[in-house]
């Protein structure tokens, strides 16, 4: 743990830190107990008060010293990633680049916030309107395994340039590059308790959640994970922001530019071994292009080879590293046996790689029965889906027939289609012959049982904000 700008050694049990693509334990940690957590944020209570009295000039600063300074470790950040990750290395430097840019993406953005001043009706006299933005105070925030550090900064980068101090509790299997950003923001300059990392499972997030000093809780999880979460903050009737899973469609329509479709649909769906909450999971052909696009699509597929992300294959090979844990990949076992014992067909892959590691080679499915979990469920790894339609009717009616509305996206030049995926696609982003790519100048966040609130853009920095208004009279 990180508390108070120094490791903090914690009292709950030892937990190991194993790469998913060996089994070898790569360190260990300590989970927090609720004391620990009580500590955590104590240091950062103690801290906000002069945090939030910073000048943001002064703030914004820090966050840009911060972002170089990561920027000068980024060797040993990025095998820390790989390791307790287990995703290839070209995966790795991709996330730490990404959290760089949030980071300074926040860095600059801290200083365009403007509060609002305007003239009020005068039926009791001379009087203007102020609207200012205040800090919560601490946040906690919870972040997965799948992307420990691009999730990280899409919660410090808008929390601390707002004026919070943060308790972090990454995902209890991937704890470590998170310790060590903690390290260098202290070593960089940033103040003691501004920036707190405990560590653990479900206990110490319940304690992080349901302690009554932390107002703000910004969670990046599972769907069922999220439901719990709002009944322990419900109560408090705490601030909280959630980002949850996704089942995200992707339309391909006969005037797509099929080939850069394919590429992109491919690098969308099986980047980070398919465990992305924002990834094309269900992908809708139009029949007059449906056989070209499953041939095109398989061909790239069976290029991926499953391996150590230290390592490269032999070209024309692509490495794909392993699913994160065991369970992870007994759950997409099951989700894909229970579709093909329905009638789905593996066009290719979908199956078990034997040895070390939780590997699965990647797969991809048609004649999926609508019924099947494959089609109902959030499948978080490296198998898609892929339906054949007749029109876009058909298209955007099945897209939307899910409880999931994080993000979609359309292949196709006719601008009348465009118009109506934008507006009838239910889902918090939509692209158009572009890749699902989270962008920081965006706000981003899911519908349904996707998730609430933002991450990203401006609109962010709002999620951490609270506004007041003052009304200023008797100066006339």
């Amino acid at each position: 743990m990180w508390i108070n700008g120094s490791t903090h050694a914690g009292s709950g049990a030892e937990r190991e830190v194993v790469n998913p693509a060996t089994g070898a334990v790569v360190d260990t940690t300590t989970d927090a107990t609720p004391d620990d957590v009580d500590a955590a944020v104590e240091a950062a209570t103690t801290a906000a008060a002069e945090w939030a009295a910073t000048d943001v000039t002064a703030r914004a600063k820090l966050l840009r010293t911060l972002a170089d300074a990561l920027a000068d470790n980024s060797d040993e950040l990025v095998a820390t990633l790989v390791a307790e990750q287990g995703k290839p290395l070209l995966e790795a430097n991709g996330e730490f680049h990404h959290m760089l840019s949030g980071l300074r993406y926040y860095a600059e953005s801290a200083t365009k916030v403007r509060g609002v001043h305007q003239e009020l009706p005068s039926q009791f006299g001379p009087a203007y309107g102020l609207v200012k933005r205040h800090p919560f105070g601490v946040v906690g925030a919870i972040m997965p395994w799948n992307f420990p550090l691009t999730l990280l900064a899409n919660k410090l980068g808008p929390a601390l340039a707002a004026g919070n101090t943060v308790v972090a509790k990454p995902a209890e299997t991937t704890p470590l590059a998170t310790l060590q950003v903690a390290r260098i923001a202290t070593e960089a300059g940033l103040p003691d308790g501004v920036f707190n990392v405990v560590t653990g499972g479900g206990e110490t997030g319940g304690a992080l959640v349901g302690h009554p000093d932390v107002p703000r809780i910004a969670f990046t999880g599972s769907t069922a994970t999220g439901r719990t979460l709002m009944e322990t903050a419900g109560p408090a009737l705490k601030h909280v922001s959630l980002e949850l899973g996704g089942s995200d469609p992707t339309i391909v329509l006969p005037d797509a530019d099929l080939e850069t479709a394919v590429k992109t649909i491919q690098i969308g769906r099986y980047w980070n071994a398919g465990q992305v909450c924002l990834a094309p999971k269900r992908a809708f052909v139009h029949a007059d292009v449906f056989d070209q696009f499953v041939e095109l699509l398989s061909g790239r597929i069976e290029r991926y080879e499953p391996g150590d992300g230290t390592t490269k294959p032999d070209k024309p090979k692509l490495r794909i590293g392993p699913l994160h844990t065991a369970a992870q990949r007994d759950l997409l076992v099951d989700q894909v046996a229970d579709a093909v014992d329905a009638g789905a067909e593996l066009v290719t892959g979908g199956h078990v790689v034997e040895g070390d590691g939780h590997f699965y080679q990647p797969g991809l499915a048609v004649d999926v029965p609508d019924d099947s979990r494959l089609s109902t469920e959030e499948v978080f790894g490296p198998v898609l889906p892929v339906w054949s339609v007749d029109s876009l009717d058909e298209a955007i009616e099945r897209a939307n027939a899910t409880a999931y509305g994080l993000g979609s996206s359309i292949w196709t030049t006719d601008g009348t289609a465009i118009n109506r995926a934008v507006n009838e696609l239910d889902a918090g982003m939509t692209w158009v012959n572009q890749l699902h790519y989270g962008y920081d100048e965006m706000p981003f966040g899911g519908t349904k049982q996707s998730g609430l609130g933002k991450e990203h853009g401006l609109e962010a920095l709002a999620e951490y904000s609270r506004y007041k208004s003052s009304v200023i009279g008797g100066l006339g």
